[in-house]
């Protein structure tokens, strides 16, 4: 429907698709974890919000650490409310395929999920991960409060330093107040533990992260 320039550059928020006022209907339980999807979440929880290519596969990094007490897939860092899977593939809402962690932050740092996050992909791709073309691909992360975007923005530099050296381009990746998170349908949550053979195009740079 839309061609592969279209869908490598953002639109702009005036030829955005409309999207719609009805929000997704997800089941309100982990596939995995068996914890809540849906807010609210335990006293003491944080959020943190990230987009490193398939979130299918980026999901299941996040949901195997400990002190993780939820996982959910969604789009973010688009124009169109309610965005259908089809609809950011088209390239023309502007989100981005992204995973909201829910976590306990006495267990797991911010700082442990950011060595996480680079170490999962390749942020100096642009519009794309591997194999996989597209805006609703690119890195970023999207910070749900001031001292999540301060780390963010250190980690970034340090992990660009390291992979200059390592031979890699310049970072791509997005550091921006955490927009809002819509849920993507529920046969994508927990997508690779519903579906343990279903292909997922993530891969890191094998470069570490701190």
């Amino acid at each position: 429907m839309f061609g592969l320039q279209k869908k490598s550059e953002l639109p702009s928020p005036n030829h955005a698709l409309p999207g719609r006022v009805e929000a997704v209907r997800i089941v309100d339980r982990h596939f995995v974890l068996g914890t809540k999807l849906l807010p609210p979440f335990p006293a003491g929880t944080e959020l943190a919000l990230f987009g490193l290519g398939c979130f299918w596969g980026a999901e299941r990094k996040f949901w195997q650490l400990p002190g993780v007490f939820s996982t959910a897939v969604g789009y973010a860092g688009g124009y169109t409310p309610n965005p259908s899977y089809q609809e950011v593939c088209s390239g023309m809402t502007g989100h981005n395929e992204v995973v909201r962690v829910v976590f306990d932050p006495a267990v797991t740092t911010f700082e442990s999920l950011l060595k996480v996050f680079w170490e999962s992909h390749n942020p100096t791709q642009g519009m794309q991960q591997g194999n996989d073309v597209g805006t609703q691909y690119r890195s970023g992360i999207y910070a749900c409060n001031a001292q999540q975007s301060v780390l963010s923005e250190a980690s970034q530099t340090a992990f660009a330093r390291a992979l200059r050296a390592a031979g890699f381009g310049a970072v791509t990746t997005e550091i921006v107040a955490a927009p809002e998170f819509f849920y993507a349908e529920d046969y994508h949550q927990q997508y690779l533990a519903k579906n343990p053979g279903g292909y997922c195009g993530l891969g890191g740079t094998g470069v570490v992260c701190g």
